[in-house]
């Protein structure tokens, strides 16, 4: 079956690497999405990646116990690359060839970010994992995200989660709350849903970068998601 998405941006969330064991990286959910990640990339789709920090340390959270915002954003960026890091280990140990890139200079941890090198990165087949969010405090890993699939030319930004779409509230919360399998950014705006923040949001808007949220957890939805299967909830 074709692809219906040649290349992707996969936005993670940092508390996801967490699994079962509630804090830090869980070794057993990093290698289960590195392998969903090098089923993809192996089937010709080229896969650059965003995760959050929020497993290590957010810094959002952190300015409300006292930490200058600024520098508690930029314990976050950091967190963001320990779990670059650690995923680019987990796809090279199962034989996927990947690469950081950071927003800020870090090398040798990573290269600087540019969106040429990324570009270039990705079409040589390699995943390409994007760190740092966007180099600057007071934005989240989301913009970051959304700014990465419009500079990298991505055909979708997938937002892989634990939840298995976009429902009209929390369904952790509201065994009442249904469903959406499409809806359009303006609506996410209007009724306040917590896809993502409303400057991420905005830029996938305003440069037409359809989401697409979906259940991570779940082995193999990924790659259902990448073949157009009719899972999870598309914004547009």
């Amino acid at each position: 079956m074709a692809n219906k998405y040649n290349r992707i941006l996969l936005k993670l969330s940092g508390e996801s690497l967490q699994g079962s064991q509630g804090y830090g990286i869980d070794p057993v959910r990093l290698d289960e999405y590195a392998r969903q990640i090098a089923r993809v990339a192996a089937d010709g789709v080229e896969v650059a990646i965003v995760i959050g920090g929020g497993n290590i340390f957010r810094g959002l959270q952190g300015a409300t116990k006292g930490f200058d915002r600024i520098k508690g954003d930029q314990m976050g960026m950091l967190a963001t690359t320990i779990n670059s890091l650690a995923l680019c280990s987990a796809l090279e140990a199962i034989g996927q060839p990947a690469r950081v890139l950071t927003a800020i200079g870090m090398y040798p941890i990573g290269e600087q970010y540019s969106a040429i090198r990324a570009k270039e990165t990705l079409a040589s087949g390699i995943v390409a994992i994007l760190a740092g969010g966007t180099g600057n405090p007071f934005f989240t890993t989301d913009t970051g995200a959304a700014l990465r699939a419009v500079e990298t030319g991505a055909d979708v930004m997938l937002k892989g989660t634990r939840i298995d779409g976009v429902y009209t509230a929390d369904p952790e919360k509201d065994k009442s709350a249904v469903k959406f399998d499409r809806i359009t950014y303006d609506e996410v705006l209007a009724r306040g849903l917590r896809v993502m923040d409303l400057t991420a949001t905005a830029l996938c808007k305003e440069n037409d970068m359809p989401i697409v949220v979906f259940d991570m957890d779940t082995p193999g939805n990924l790659a259902k998601v990448v073949e157009g299967l009719d899972i999870g909830t598309t914004v547009y």
